[in-house]
């Protein structure tokens, strides 16, 4: 069994109540349940949270609700806590062969990145799978010695597509073998696999820019047929 858990607090300190505000017609947590329900693998979706708003939206949506306690609720609060506690009370989720962790702050992801990201993880046989983008920018870090080259050497400067792709994680699917999460606790164990998400379905929202970002990428997606 393929199981989904979509973690949705009802707080937010970037932006204030983020996962009902309506992008694109709809409120942002609908955005995950909706491309989860179309994919060919998971049998249900489950949406955590401590919100009463959210918990109605996520039902009328699709989803079953997992009522999170307040002491795994708050900012400090990690996602794997969602996770472990939604498969310790919920027979469906704690006894599903893998898990498929979703972020409602990534509303243009697409089915096709959910269930390329299983396969992912089942055809390599892998312990995790995340969906990740192409990284081609150059990073730079602060330390004692100084401003240093991340992922390049600064002393040779290579053409941006002549260089090795980096990767970065889209923040949007997460998939692990359900035994393996519990056991490590943590998304990442094992061997891991990944799905390379085009940039355009790659966008996180933490802030109001995000949002309104977000929103012009989804009217385009529209015009565009996506």
């Amino acid at each position: 069994m393929v199981q989904a858990v979509i973690p949705a607090r009802g707080g937010s300190k970037g932006l204030p109540r983020k996962n009902v505000l309506r992008l694109g017609g709809k409120p942002l947590i609908a955005w995950p349940i909706e491309a989860a329900k179309r994919s060919r693998f998971i049998d249900e979706v489950f949406v955590s949270t401590d919100d009463a708003e959210i918990a109605e939206i996520a039902e009328r949506h699709g989803a079953r609700v997992i009522t999170r306690p307040l002491d795994i609720s708050g900012d400090d609060a990690s996602s794997e806590e969602a996770l472990l506690h939604a498969i310790s009370v919920n027979e469906t989720v704690g006894t599903a062969d893998i898990i498929v962790f979703l972020q409602c702050t990534a509303p243009l992801t697409a089915t096709e990145d959910i269930d390329s990201t299983i396969e992912a993880l089942v055809e390599q046989r892998a312990d995790t799978a995340v969906a990740v983008t192409e990284f081609k920018h150059f990073l730079w870090r602060n330390e004692e010695a100084g401003f240093v080259g991340v992922n390049h050497d600064p002393t040779v400067r290579e053409l941006r597509q002549a260089r090795p792709p980096d990767y970065l994680e889209t923040g949007a699917v997460y998939v692990a073998r359900r035994e393996g999460l519990e056991q490590h606790r943590h998304r990442f164990f094992g061997k891991i696999a990944h799905h390379v998400t085009p940039p355009e379905r790659a966008w996180e929202i933490d802030s109001l820019v995000d949002f309104q970002v977000a929103d012009v990428l989804l009217r385009n997606c529209d015009r565009a047929g996506g």
